[in-house]
């Protein structure tokens, strides 16, 4: 098969480029800033700060997104310049450069391409996350901690911004479990993928003797609330226990006992809240996180009950969905997307886009299916 001309590759992209642009709506994008600049310039924005902050990160990553697409417009006009003065000048090292360039065009309008994929229901909402410790005792709670280090991780090279409500810390090491928020517009469209069961497998820090060990952390990611949500909590369904805040080792976060353990018991689902002053506080910030968790849970159940009507199975989120392997050899490989990377230094470091992306378009494939 013969190689493709960079014009005629410059032409595809331009056309894939073309689609991103009408897909994303960049006039609407365009009047959102906007009207989201207007309301920020009003001195009155910041009384209620937690609409400020929504104002301002929306503010944020609508002016950042546009950016990024109008910036890939130009580049693409740009290298079409470069391939035509390499041609006229007859340049190795302008072609060099050119070709340099395409490839770097052609990786990013196909992670500019992920974003359109990402059209379900609650796809645009920020993420809540959780992370609990499961098989494998203190190396599971060790790998638990591990993980949300990654997403944590992830999310600080994205710059966008995390709050942590509850951690719960191990006896010997690492966590039992922990509940953030990634407070990006698409956060959830993007990490939903990861929800699930990460296997680690390495010599264990912990055995004085050297072996082997496997443990397992499960993943948990549903979309975050909003006023237009409609969760109906009966208070008589609730059980509210109210203890004071710990970190490691057992020392003291709070002087009162200010942090908040909520447990649904018609579901059995628990939450809590340790990370703010105030006792009312960690129990509004808990029903929020409850509200999140029965919010999905409904959604699971009407997807479950639309694939009943057609004949389908339905799938367990709760399956293993990737391997990190750190002894005898060194991998990460996701079970699903068959993607692997030989690096998990880089991969436990907030280095996991390839996996995110790949889930993104492997979860639309089976949409569609």
């Amino acid at each position: 098969m013969a190689a493709i001309e960079p014009e005629e590759q410059l032409k595809e992209l331009g056309s894939t480029l073309s689609g991103i642009e009408q897909v994303l709506d960049l006039d609407g994008m365009r009047r959102d800033i906007a009207e989201l600049r207007e309301q920020s310039a009003d001195p009155d924005l910041w009384n209620d700060q937690e609409r400020a902050q929504t104002v301002t990160r929306r503010l944020s990553y609508l002016e950042s997104e546009l950016g990024k697409v109008e910036g890939l417009r130009q580049r693409l006009a740009d290298a079409a310049t470069l391939y035509e003065l390499a041609q006229e000048m007859d340049d190795a090292d302008t072609r060099a450069e050119a070709d340099g360039e395409l490839a770097a065009l052609l990786k990013a309008v196909q992670q500019l391409e992920v974003r359109t994929l990402m059209s379900g229901e609650y796809d645009a909402r920020e993420a809540l996350v959780t992370i609990n410790a499961q098989a494998g005792g203190v190396d599971a709670a060790d790998w638990a901690e591990q993980l949300q280090r990654m997403y944590l991780r992830w999310a600080e090279r994205h710059n966008y911004p995390t709050q942590i409500y509850d951690t719960s810390y191990a006896e010997e090491a690492g966590i039992k479990s922990t509940t953030f928020t990634v407070k990006a517009p698409y956060a959830y469209g993007t990490l939903r993928g990861e929800h699930g069961t990460h296997r680690l497998v390495r010599i264990s820090p912990f055995d004085n003797q050297g072996r082997r060990q496997t443990s397992f952390a499960g993943l948990d990611v549903v979309p975050v609330v909003e006023q237009s949500d409609h969760v109906d909590i009966d208070e008589n369904d609730l059980r509210v226990d109210v203890y004071r805040s710990s970190g490691p080792g057992g020392q003291g976060v709070n002087t009162t006992d200010s942090a908040v353990r909520i447990t649904h018991i018609p579901s059995g689902i628990v939450v809590s809240c340790q990370n703010e002053r105030s006792q009312i506080q960690n129990r509004a910030t808990a029903m929020n996180v409850l509200q999140a968790k029965l919010l999905e849970r409904k959604r699971q159940e009407e997807a479950e009950k639309m694939s009943a009507l057609r004949g389908e199975g339905t799938s367990s989120w709760g399956t293993q969905i990737r391997n990190y392997v750190l002894h005898p050899y060194q991998i990460v490989k996701d079970l699903r997307t068959g993607v692997e990377v030989g690096n998990p230094s880089s991969v436990l470091d907030g280095d996991i886009d390839e996996f995110i992306e790949a889930e993104i378009r492997w979860m639309r494939q089976q949409e569609m299916a």
